[in-house]
């Protein structure tokens, strides 16, 4: 159990460091906004060829690929391919499919890391306030850390006087949270959805 951080009073709760973005290193686990546990069992028990890892990587890339596309670069006819797909839904290899939508494009400029600390690390309270976190359209991932902060988020606001309102109105003040700094970013290179594919038997 690591150590709590100290009971601070209003003014002194959060820090801006609006110069750089320090990414945390994971250490040993993180997690999403509501998704708790390790992973899915049918998922550990799935058993992928590499026709099936074409499959993924193709989705992964390509969303909105056709099945006849699909079962075209699997080197599959277009019944067996769609079979494959819908196992892999089935087994919730493949959690959904998403647009890639411009941020920017509907006003939100502006994207800050929040490093989060509670006072309590009870699993009942870090429930808790993923719960909490899940209710903010603005927080747009939510990793639970290894080390001296217990929480990292990712928000998107319109503009900085935006995020401000959300932090003093919102996340400084929720239970149990102790300490909270913050990073903007200014600007993205790379965010590749998903996870490498290794086509190697």
């Amino acid at each position: 159990m690591k150590e709590p951080f100290a009971n601070t009073d209003a003014a002194s709760k959060f820090k801006i460091f609006p110069e750089f973005v320090i990414l945390l290193r994971f250490e040993l686990c993180h997690r999403k906004v509501m998704i708790r546990g390790g992973p899915n069992i049918m998922a550990k028990k799935f058993k992928l060829d590499t026709v099936d890892k074409r499959i993924l990587s193709d989705l992964q890339e390509h969303g909105r690929m056709t099945n006849v596309e699909l079962a075209k670069n699997a080197g599959i006819s277009a019944p067996p391919c769609l079979r494959r797909v819908r196992a892999l839904e089935d087994a919730e290899i493949i959690k959904g499919y998403h647009a890639d939508i411009d941020g920017e494009a509907l006003g939100y400029t502006v994207t800050i890391f929040a490093f989060v600390g509670l006072t309590s690390q009870a699993e009942t309270d870090l429930q808790e306030f993923e719960v909490l976190v899940n209710s903010w359209d603005m927080v747009r991932e939510c990793h639970m850390l290894m080390g001296e902060t217990d929480f990292l988020l990712k928000i998107v606001a319109r503009d900085w006087d935006d995020f401000q309102r959300f932090l003093t109105s919102n996340l400084t003040p929720a239970p149990n949270v102790s300490h909270v700094k913050t990073a903007l970013a200014i600007r993205s290179r790379k965010n590749m959805p998903g996870v490498p594919i290794n086509f190697a038997p």
